[in-house]
């Protein structure tokens, strides 16, 4: 990574931790509504097992759970964990729910085709390379099993923040303090490839509205 990558990674780390210990469960308890469809369709596939990666404190990681899912939720906030783990006691479902402290800029805390389901809300367009990208999205594709499914959710070019405020390069672009990384439809399709691509849903979130596009994919058996 180079040195500008590495100083902007510091930065969010430092951002998202001390913004975890200012807001404790700043998105609320009520799941997000792509999880809500990450549900189904996981369990459409049949899939028991459900790895989260960002998932922050926990709203989506705990409906997975009350779902019946066993989770595994990584996040590089220590912080934000701990709220999960304290959510997951306090509901009775910390026997489903299990965390590590990870960096998706190192490959994933998981044995090869291990898991059947992967969910990530906003992450894969924090402050990532599209190296990282792809390097994480590799990394989903080794964890998975056949037929495993990933469902994720981007902020994308036709957002209101993109080309606004302190731009880094690779379409990263840093507003109030969150640094960005706004996909094209191109990268969404690249990414796709050799995965089954069965939808890719726009939707908006927030009070901006912030712009969105729902991923869904899956490795083919």
């Amino acid at each position: 990574m180079a040195h500008g990558e590495r100083g902007l990674a510091a930065d969010q780390w430092r951002h998202w931790q001390e913004t975890y210990s200012a807001h404790p469960g700043m998105y609320g308890s009520r799941p997000s509504a792509p999880a809500r469809h990450a549900a189904e369709a996981f369990r459409a596939a049949g899939a028991a097992k459900v790895l989260e990666l960002g998932a922050g404190h926990g709203r989506d990681a705990l409906h997975f759970a009350r779902e019946g899912f066993t989770v595994h939720a990584t996040d590089f906030s220590a912080t934000a964990l701990d709220q999960l783990r304290h959510a997951a006691r306090v509901e009775g479902l910390g026997d489903r729910i299990t965390t590590s402290v990870h960096d998706v800029r190192e490959p994933l805390p998981l044995a090869d085709d291990s898991t059947e389901a992967v969910f990530a809300h906003m992450l894969l367009c924090m402050a990532l390379s599209t190296p990282d990208i792809r390097a994480l999205v590799d990394e989903v594709r080794r964890v998975l099993r056949p037929g495993g499914v990933f469902v994720y959710t981007v902020r994308h070019t036709g957002d209101a923040h993109y080309e606004a405020g302190t731009g880094h390069g690779d379409d990263i672009y840093e507003h109030g303090g969150f640094a960005i990384h706004f996909f094209s439809r191109r990268l969404v399709d690249d990414l796709a490839e050799g995965w089954c691509l069965a939808d890719v849903h726009a939707f908006e979130e927030g009070e901006l509205p912030r712009r969105l596009w729902r991923v869904t994919q899956t490795l083919p058996r």
